[in-house]
């Protein structure tokens, strides 16, 4: 077996269904299918019972300990040469594995990831997310494998290394971005790492503002963890949600307190992405929802990022740099 598909699931049943129908279409075979149910109340079992005819698929149930714990739970029991991460909430293109199996036999890596999109099927909210999620104006290209002010980080939900990378690496850590602490703890071993561009999924993310906004926030507080854990890590495009926050609030309260005028800037990148989001999806109603997308994108991030900083660089409070670096020996 040449891949091992392996899929973290909790109360994820209807993803799942979507998820397992687009593997079973695959044009390329040579590949098995982990589902680690993370103790599930609402377990998947009857839709893997559904594909266990079309699909080489295991199904393990196992106590809730965390999306990480649970990959590791996978790799352990997996047959493959390499490890392929999927979130149950991807839909995977039909030449995904025929498309990821050429580009590494032409250029051999040990590590590599794809990007994301949005599918046809996709209500009008999730397609505007996955536009402010993927857009250079919004996150400065770190998604969605265009032109990036950061060097390519593969994500777990479309995310792939080598068993020889795990046998000396190890498994993920149970944290907020393990995907980006596992791909550096990857690249300083000495690991190559692609960006695979035909490798691609179609991720459905969060389904409402609300959700967005806990996750990017998160996002933003985990980036200090990541400073912590990784001195000289933090790049200026990890500051700029952050700037943008603070940049808007003084732009408002100028235009409050001296001139309308100072409203000028963000009128003018508020039709920025109304322009681009209208040019990359071709449509006026989700151009329209892309613009609290990407406030949200940047404001929650933003706010994340603000509070972590003040609250364990700043104030020292919360978990300690000693307690970081335990975590980083894995201990």
């Amino acid at each position: 077996m040449k891949y091992s598909v392996i899929i973290p699931v909790y109360n994820r049943l209807d993803e799942v269904e979507d998820l397992l129908e687009s593997l079973s279409r695959q044009t390329f075979k040579d590949f098995e299918t982990i589902i680690v149910e993370d103790g599930s109340t609402a377990p998947c079992i009857e839709a893997v019972d559904r594909y266990a005819g079309k699909i080489s698929i295991k199904y393990y149930h196992k106590e809730n300990e965390g999306r990480s714990i649970a990959r590791n739970y996978g790799m352990e029991r997996a047959g493959g040469e390499y490890f392929i991460f999927f979130d149950s909430d991807c839909v995977i293109t039909e030449e995904y594995f025929e498309n990821l199996d050429k580009a590494l036999t032409n250029h051999p890596v040990d590590c590599f990831g794809g990007p994301d999109a949005a599918h046809d099927s996709f209500t009008d909210t999730q397609k505007a997310i996955n536009y402010s999620m993927t857009s250079f104006l919004t996150t400065g290209g770190i998604r969605g494998g265009k032109v990036s002010l950061e060097k390519f980080t593969p994500r777990t939900f479309n995310m792939g290394f080598s068993r020889k990378v795990y046998e000396k690496v190890g498994g993920f850590r149970e944290m907020f971005s393990e995907d980006i602490d596992m791909s550096t703890r990857i690249k300083n071993a000495g690991f190559s790492i692609a960006l695979i561009r035909e490798a691609y999924v179609y991720h459905k993310r969060r389904v409402d503002f609300k959700k967005f906004f806990r996750q990017v926030h998160v996002f933003g507080m985990s980036r200090i963890t990541l400073k912590l854990l990784y001195p000289g890590s933090m790049k200026l495009v990890h500051w700029l949600p952050a700037i943008a926050v603070i940049g808007a609030l003084l732009l408002v309260v100028l235009a409050i307190t001296v001139s309308p005028w100072f409203l000028l800037p963000l009128a003018l990148y508020i039709a920025a992405i109304w322009i681009t989001a209208l040019l990359s999806t071709r449509s006026a109603k989700i151009a329209t929802l892309a613009i609290p997308a990407a406030i949200i994108q940047l404001g929650g991030y933003g706010t994340g990022f603000i509070k972590a900083y003040v609250t364990k660089i700043i104030l020292g409070r919360g978990r300690d740099i000693n307690e970081e670096i335990l975590i980083r020996k894995g201990k």
